[in-house]
């Protein structure tokens, strides 16, 4: 393997650069790929395919432009940064005033079809490669699928509906039938992966059986599927493979890393430090003389709001870096240019290094007791029950009947910075009324969905743009 290496033979094999030509034009042809030699191709494994595609969550793009569609829109976060610095368009996306032609979008949306694309054809080589081991060879299919899934889901969430590589390059295919992909795959990497406890400790953050069940009650969730939410997240729950850590405030820090409440999360740490997710902890640091960063994506004093209101220091107090505290670890942030950083984003060991050894948290396990209880509420069964276990783990009074918006709230206060509030504000119906309220114009109709992005519709002028935008 070993995917806790990020240097991972990081030569991200040329090959498989091969499989998946750069050239913007052709990343959402899954066909598009120039004849790999015998000789090379003898020389790669499965392994080093499924490989490369966990290697897309360690790009740039995840430090900078996934900031600005997900947590710089909302009403969680400001730009930071200095006032004359755009961040080439994390400016307009925090004002709502971004069009088409927005940077963020169209690398966010490049990425993703390029690790679809090479999801798929690691599927593809898995399958062919003659592997005589079947439980390795489904272990290895399982976790493509679950990570071309995860991609097409950011994507339906972002754009709508979209094109599936598989069906056709340039036709937009209908959100149901993009979230029936997203399903099937799913299930059938829950019938393939192994438990995380099954897992050999050199193969310790790789896609488990329960992450693609904790991914499949979050894509039900956001398709209003109740019931199978419901039973979903009550799979991963009653697995016993997963707990809340007792200390909220250590969740971020690298003694937690794929611990007991880490059910999937991008791997950053290699064998030695400042080898992983390219600047995602140095595009959030503290910017200033005691800073050691660029000061992006600062948590807003909407969110301090949220968290006083709810009398949440210790989840306000883990997620968000104060001008003027002293760290858990003795840093200081006295001298810096913003009043507030994000915390969740801050790594002890490597600070400012250009490559973070921060590993991004993308499922865990409070979340899916946050969705059992959202499910529940829906169902009228016991909501309180999950909702209170997140809540007392950081000292909250427990809510004998909680109501959906108590939940959401909950939701928001436990997974504040974590990339998820832009789109549970629009799931749930709040975006504009929070937006409203965080001085920003959110407009329906319009801003529910991203438009697709210009370089693509100029490459596929009959791929229909998204409403409202041009």
């Amino acid at each position: 393997m070993k995917i806790n290496n990020k240097n991972m033979r990081v030569l991200y094999f040329v090959l498989i650069l091969l499989i998946t030509a750069s050239c913007s034009e052709e990343y959402l042809d899954v066909d598009s790929k120039e004849e790999i030699a015998q000789e090379d191709s003898e020389n790669v494994t499965p392994e080093e395919m499924v490989n490369g595609v966990y290697g897309m969550l360690t790009e740039f793009a995840y430090a900078f432009s996934y900031l600005g569609i997900t947590e710089i829109i909302s009403d969680n976060a400001d730009k930071g940064s200095s006032s004359t610095d755009t961040g080439s368009d994390k400016d307009v996306l925090d004002a709502l005033t971004f069009t088409s032609s927005a940077g963020s979008l169209i690398e966010m949306w490049d990425n993703w079809y390029k690790s679809i694309n090479r999801a798929t054809n690691a599927i593809e080589y898995a399958e062919d490669y003659g592997l005589t081991d079947e439980d390795y060879k489904d272990r290895l299919v399982g976790e493509a699928e679950f990570l071309r899934a995860l991609n097409y889901f950011w994507l339906v969430r972002s754009f709508g509906a979209v094109p599936l590589q598989h069906i056709d390059l340039v036709e937009r295919q209908p959100v149901a039938d993009v979230y029936d992909f997203i399903e099937e795959d799913l299930l059938d990497a829950i019938d393939k992966l192994p438990l995380k406890s099954e897992y050999d400790s050199d193969d310790l953050g790789r896609v488990t059986k329960g992450a693609a069940q904790a991914l499949l009650a979050k894509v039900y969730l956001y398709q209003e599927d109740w019931e199978n939410a419901y039973d979903m997240a009550d799979e991963v729950i009653l697995s016993a493979e997963y707990s809340l850590h007792s200390d909220y405030a250590a969740l971020w820090r690298a003694t937690t890393e794929n611990g007991v409440e880490s059910i999937f999360e991008v791997q950053a740490r290699g064998e030695s430090i400042a080898h992983g997710v390219q600047q995602y902890s140095q595009t959030q640091g503290a910017r200033g003389t005691d800073g050691w960063g660029w000061g992006y994506n600062i948590p807003s004093e909407t969110l301090v709001n949220a968290y006083e209101a709810a009398g949440d220091e210790i989840r306000m107090n883990a997620s968000i870096i104060f001008e003027g505290e002293t760290l858990w670890d003795g840093r200081e942030v006295f001298t810096v240019e913003n009043p507030r950083y994000n915390e969740k984003a801050y790594s002890s060991a490597s600070a400012g290094a250009d490559e973070s050894d921060k590993n991004i948290r993308i499922l865990r396990y409070a979340e899916i007791l946050l969705i059992k209880a959202e499910a529940a509420s829906y169902l009228g069964e016991d909501a309180a029950t999950p909702l209170n276990l997140v809540r007392t783990r950081v000292g909250l009074d427990a809510i004998s009947n909680p109501t959906l918006e108590q939940i959401w709230e909950e939701r928001h206060l436990e997974l504040a910075m974590e990339h998820d509030r832009w789109f549970d504000l629009i799931r749930t119906g709040q975006a504009q009324e929070a937006m409203a309220a965080d001085g920003k114009t959110f407009i329906v109709g319009k801003h529910e969905l991203f438009p697709i992005p210009y370089n693509q519709l100029v490459q596929t002028p009959s791929m229909e743009q998204n409403p409202g935008w041009e």
